[in-house]
């Protein structure tokens, strides 16, 4: 079966360094991951160990200094920083912790700006599906100010997904809400995962969101250290409680990928 209809996002001995000489820093050491289609992946490490650059290399926001990143089968290494604008905008999505929503538009506008952005007029029968996939829908007239932050990320959320994604990244997703508000958030990623098939790859320090993946990786040193499945928040804390005191198993020979 042809790579790119098995997995959503692969990358192959990525690495990223920042800076030259001796003052250079390697944020990514020769990462090699595969990410299937309909899989929802976590990403966690210790303070500086690669995290958020591997999101923003496999979502195209960066570019590896070394090594290949494939989004459905299109290797982004050689896009032009347009086509690959293009390909940010058309299928992928992205969640922050920030809502990043404009405080002047209602929820449907919000939602609907990416469409506009991208030169495409916007269905009212579209914006609204997604808001009640998300909960909201009757919530489209109201403005940020007006919503609570567990609604406004409910916003921020049905904003990614109005370009139907192939993959959605969520960077802290959760980081500014409340415990349960973060569930609710988590558990609508999960139940998009499960019901449309959606991929979701989100960076997170927190255990409790990680064990809503099916599949916990982790990074130390810009190096995959190791990986999670279908585990509880407790024994994710532990490991991740492992790696952040360096009391961390043998290395073990990289190989050239992370199956699911």
């Amino acid at each position: 079966m042809n790579d790119s209809a098995v997995h959503a996002v692969r990358l192959d001995a990525v690495s990223r360094r920042y800076g030259a000489g001796a003052g250079a820093v390697t944020a990514l050491d020769e990462v090699s991951l595969a990410f299937p289609r309909g899989s929802f992946t976590a990403v966690m490490g210790p303070s500086g160990s690669g995290k958020s650059t591997l999101l923003q290399c496999a979502a195209g926001l960066d570019r590896p200094t070394s090594g290949s990143v494939l989004v459905g089968g299109t290797d982004l290494t050689g896009l032009s920083e347009t086509r690959l604008t293009l390909l940010r905008r058309e299928r992928v999505g992205f969640v922050f912790q920030a809502f990043n929503l404009l405080p002047s538009l209602t929820a449907e506008q919000n939602v609907a700006l990416p469409l506009r952005l991208a030169g495409r007029r916007p269905g009212r029968a579209r914006v609204r599906e997604v808001l009640r996939q998300v909960g909201l829908g009757d919530r489209a007239g109201h403005r940020p100010a007006e919503l609570s932050g567990g609604q406004q990320q409910r916003v921020a959320l049905a904003r990614a997904l109005i370009t139907r994604p192939e993959v959605l990244f969520g960077d802290e997703p959760t980081g500014a809400l409340d415990s349960r508000t973060g569930r609710e958030v988590l558990a609508l990623l999960r139940g998009m995962v499960d019901r449309e098939g959606q991929t979701v790859l989100m960076v997170t320090h927190d255990p409790v969101a990680a064990s809503y993946a099916d599949r916990v990786v982790f990074l130390v040193d810009g190096r995959v250290h190791g990986e999670l499945s279908g585990a509880g928040a407790d024994t994710i804390a532990a490991r991740l409680a492992r790696l952040e005191t360096g009391t961390r198993p043998a290395r073990t020979p990289r190989p050239e990928a992370h199956p699911c």
